[in-house]
């Protein structure tokens, strides 16, 4: 009896093929079965309904002539209810799926360009994943899921693609540093401009402080003494501010400044030159 039956265990996930005669009879499901051997029966294989992943690398050629290696990632399983198809109709389940990715990518990447292929990745594995869901439907299989995992130019390429990037972040840096330099430098000349101004004005008040009290001088010396005119107080006065200017000259222990005229009988003509000057503006 043993010779004549023969038990079959079957896996979980896993469907077995029962021919008779060499022909197909039955899908086996998984737990124990037993064939007659006696009758015809025997066992054709066995069939796994588990999800399988399968990378495929394609080389192909981008619309601006850059050479790319794609990996896609293919995840199939076998559909139970036509495990017939899928164990009879395919030598090479893998290498059917292969050349399907081959020919999907090789006609969707030539039409983009290199950037544009980093892009659209996404569209490029919803084609592949439609196309082979459309071609291995009829073999039995079911298409999980397709994923665009890796996109790798020619190294070349890549350090090029690293050098533009490098290239363009130092042009923004160097753009942002010129910047910073135009601003410190327009703060600078105003910081400038505004101090000129008020030195400006500092020496304006200096000079209507001393003409005010220049007159202010004449006019009391006048009042208190008379007889005198505003020629020989102003007179008074060189006399005076040059003996003075010469008193802090002679108190510097190490002054390098040169008084030309040094005389004191040169204070008239100082005053003769600072007159004659004021009148000649006057009359202007």
């Amino acid at each position: 009896m043993g010779n004549l039956f023969c038990c079959v265990q079957v896996g979980q996930s896993t469907v077995a093929i029962k021919e008779r005669f060499g022909r197909f009879e039955d899908v086996l499901e998984p737990g124990c079965h037993c064939l007659p051997c006696f009758l015809g029966s025997q066992l054709a294989g066995h069939l796994s309904l588990r999800l399988q992943q399968l990378d495929v690398r394609c080389e192909t050629k981008t619309k601006d002539n850059v050479f790319v290696n794609v990996v896609a990632s293919i995840q199939y399983r076998a559909l139970a209810d036509k495990a017939s198809d899928a164990f009879y109709k395919l030598t090479d389940t893998r290498k059917q799926i292969q050349s399907y990715v081959f020919d999907v990518i090789r006609a969707s990447v030539p039409k983009l360009n290199l950037d544009d292929v980093f892009e659209q990745k996404t569209e490029i594995a919803k084609a592949v994943e439609e196309e082979l869901e459309k071609a291995m439907s009829a073999y039995g299989y079911e298409i999980a899921q397709t994923l665009i995992v890796d996109i790798e130019p020619d190294v070349h390429v890549k350090c090029a693609m690293n050098e533009i990037n490098a290239a363009a972040r130092m042009r923004v840096a160097a753009n942002e540093k010129a910047e910073a330099e135009k601003i410190q430098q327009i703060k600078r000349a105003e910081g400038e401009a505004e101090s000129k101004y008020l030195s400006g004005l500092g020496i304006a008040r200096q000079r209507q402080a001393i003409v005010d009290g220049l007159r202010d001088s004449v006019l009391g010396f006048s009042v208190n003494v008379p007889g005198t005119t505003a020629k020989d107080v102003m007179d008074m006065v060189l006399v005076t501010q040059y003996f003075d200017t010469m008193k802090e000259i002679g108190a510097a222990s190490k002054s390098s400044a040169v008084f030309i005229p040094h005389g004191p009988g040169a204070v008239r003509d100082v005053a003769t030159q600072i007159r004659e000057g004021l009148l000649q503006a006057a009359h202007q």
